[in-house]
């Protein structure tokens, strides 16, 4: 009996995965963005080329704004130390830091001017008062209230002392022109405004008078206490018998004096006026 012989068992073949380089699309794909990036590098690497040329030399630096206090001297300095590289590659956050490191520089805006310079927009500080320092640096208060550290010329006239603790000076400044407004029916120029660390404020007037004003309170403000002394010290001089020293303000309803070193005596009136009232600190 003859054998059977099995039928050979036929696979179906699976169709081969097609890899990367057997699509033309990513290829092509591929090819234009190497391109691409290719063509910018060059643009970049050859840009960078020709501004590094000694083509664009920086040969001049424009000062937009007359300056009264910045010297010359000192522009050439900080535009020797700053001024680095050409038109193009020059720093200006660079720039616009060293000018305003200068003493009497508050502000600088920098600009590029075709085709060889800077221009510089300084604004300088314009000083309103001297600050009191107990490390005797030279330091003033500008018309922003600002402290900044500068020498006064000498041909600037007076200016007033401030005094108080750190971060009060524009409060100062804000009360100095009150003070200075309600002064103006004596003809009287304050000197130094004080202000202690319990907020406490003294003047001294330009004949050397010092006037205690104490703490500013909602019942009895500063500014009232002024006006009182603004309205009994023409009388108060004439009756005093000596030069006053110093007027005690803090008094709700009166005041108390000080006579000047050497000096003793008020007449009757003056002193029973003196006595009026509490002393309110």
């Amino acid at each position: 009996m003859a054998k059977r012989q099995d039928a050979p068992i036929r696979r179906k073949s699976r169709p081969v995965a097609e890899g990367f380089w057997d699509r033309p699309l990513l290829l092509n794909l591929l090819a234009d963005v190497l391109f691409l990036g290719s063509i910018l590098v060059f643009v970049y690497a050859s840009v960078m080329t020709v501004v590094r040329l000694p083509l664009f030399p920086l040969k001049q630096v424009i000062v937009a704004v007359p300056l009264k206090q910045v010297t010359l001297a000192q522009i050439e300095y900080a535009a020797q130390s700053s001024l680095t590289g050409n038109f193009f590659t020059v720093n200006l956050d660079g720039v616009r830091s060293a000018f305003e490191k200068l003493p009497w520089v508050r502000k600088t805006s920098v600009r590029r001017r075709w085709p060889d310079g800077i221009e510089l927009a300084i604004e300088e500080h314009v000083a309103a008062a001297r600050w009191h320092n107990s490390d005797d640096e030279a330091r003033l208060v500008n018309d922003q209230g600002e402290i900044f550290a500068a020498s006064l010329p000498a041909d600037q006239p007076p200016l007033p002392l401030f005094g108080g603790p750190e971060g009060s000076s524009a409060l100062m400044l804000a009360r100095y022109r009150e003070f200075t407004e309600l002064l103006t029916p004596l003809g009287r120029v304050t000197r130094s405004v004080m202000l202690s660390a319990r907020q406490a404020w003294q003047l001294r007037l330009d004949d050397g008078l010092v006037l205690e004003l104490g703490r500013d309170q909602a019942k009895h403000p500063l500014h009232e206490r002024l006006q009182r002394f603004t309205g009994i010290y023409r009388e108060v001089q004439k009756r005093a018998k000596s030069s006053i020293a110093a007027i005690d303000m803090r008094y709700p309803n009166g005041f108390a004096l000080r006579l000047g070193r050497g000096e003793t005596g008020l007449n009757p009136e003056v002193q029973g006026t003196a006595n009026h009232g509490k002393g309110n600190t």
